[in-house]
């Protein structure tokens, strides 16, 4: 057994390391900052995968959907608001328009 007067083991190897100087050189290699730059403002080429391919080409379906939806309603959006703009143009005072309800005006082009 241990005598009570002996340091354990870890407390003679801690007393040991706060007594080592560190004489290692800290100083950056040669060319390292440059290479470093260089790398990260390398534009690497990616390579798309499938899933951007599919997804690029879906935005472009539902946009042209969207327009050609939009072209074919337009008459249809164009008739709904003749009376609103009509009552737009005809009130002189702007607290006298009860047509200005944004969310009334949609919902009533709905039925």
């Amino acid at each position: 057994m241990n005598s009570p007067e002996s340091k354990p083991a870890w407390q003679r190897l801690t007393a040991a390391a706060r007594t080592v100087a560190d004489d290692r050189d800290t100083s950056m290699p040669y060319g390292f900052a440059t290479r470093v730059a260089a790398l990260a403002m390398a534009q690497e080429r990616r390579v798309a995968t499938l899933l951007d391919r599919v997804a690029l080409r879906a935005l472009g379906v539902a946009c042209l959907l969207a327009g050609f939806s939009f072209a074919l309603n337009y008459q249809e959006l164009a008739s709904a608001l003749a009376p609103v703009n009509a009552t737009l143009q005809v009130a002189e005072d702007p607290d006298a328009i009860t047509a200005d309800d944004a969310v009334a005006i949609v919902l009533d082009l709905a039925d």
